[in-house]
């Protein structure tokens, strides 16, 4: 059997006795989801469509690699070909949203059939109208999108309702203070098919996820975390998060059940059809 990924704090967004840093989250890698290093050889398939302000995804993949993932980093949509070879033995795949469309419908095709094997999607967005390749892929998969324009920059807690803040989940394992980003966009989930993680301080769904039937998925409305004041309350430790819980460890890692053993004819030679 494979060993666990995760440390002992798993779900955890209160650690007693833990450091904390200055803001006011544990400090220290051991209080994240995941070990570091636990998923060595895994891979993220990053298809980065905005690039502007400075935005070069260093931080964040640096943070990923810290857990063991390699990232491979689109700036353009890549040929159908290629994204197929990409996934082919990825854990998850991300898409950063722009304000144009730049995938196709052969891309959302390959998309859909990666997240309904069971593999993790990671939908980002921002506010209007960064969002129009977040809208096409989560309407294919989830029958979600995101829409609007709020003003955020506020460092949020735990909700204990559905007010501001967030929830208690592996996504926000060590996690007691999240900043949730400057200008984001709120997601819209007229199915509920959605779990919402995190709402901004407008009290509007900026993340949410989707954990059904085996397959998994995170949407996001706030995707200048990832460049914009990384070093704010919570956002590498979330990142990581999200990408431990997007390997989907359950579904792909479970061990085999082991078969009873064939009944035998006298002399023990066993009964086959």
């Amino acid at each position: 059997m494979e060993p666990s990924p995760f440390t002992q704090f798993a779900g955890q967004t209160v650690i007693p006795g833990a450091p904390k840093d200055k803001h006011g989250n544990a400090d220290g890698t051991q209080y994240d989801l995941a070990k570091d290093g636990a998923f060595d050889g895994m891979k993220v398939v990053v298809l980065h469509l905005y690039t502007g302000e400075g935005f070069t995804f260093n931080e964040p993949t640096a943070a990923l690699e810290q857990k063991g993932f390699t990232v491979v980093r689109h700036t353009n949509a890549p040929p159908a070909s290629t994204l197929i070879s990409d996934l082919e033995d990825a854990s998850q795949l991300w898409i950063i949203s722009n304000q144009s469309r730049l995938l196709n419908d052969e891309h959302v095709n390959i998309i859909k059939d990666f997240f309904d094997e069971g593999k993790g999607v990671y939908i980002w967005g921002d506010n209007q109208p960064y969002y129009v390749d977040a809208n096409i892929v989560g309407e294919a998969l989830l029958q979600c999108t995101m829409t609007g324009n709020s003003h955020g920059n506020q460092v949020l807690n735990e909700s204990k309702g559905n007010g501001s803040g967030f929830v208690q989940h592996h996504i926000t394992t060590g996690l007691e203070f999240l900043y949730e980003g400057i200008t984001i966009a709120a997601i819209q989930d007229p199915n509920e098919k959605l779990v919402p993680i995190m709402r901004g301080s407008d009290g509007l769904i900026v993340t949410a996820c989707f954990d059904r039937d085996g397959k998994r998925a995170v949407i996001d409305g706030g995707f200048t975390r990832l460049f914009i004041n990384w070093d704010d309350a919570g956002t590498a430790r979330f990142v990581k998060n999200v990408a431990a819980w997007l390997v989907n460890w359950d579904r792909h890692h479970k061990p085999k059940t082991p078969q009873p053993p064939l009944p035998t004819k006298p002399g023990g030679v066993p009964w086959r059809n």
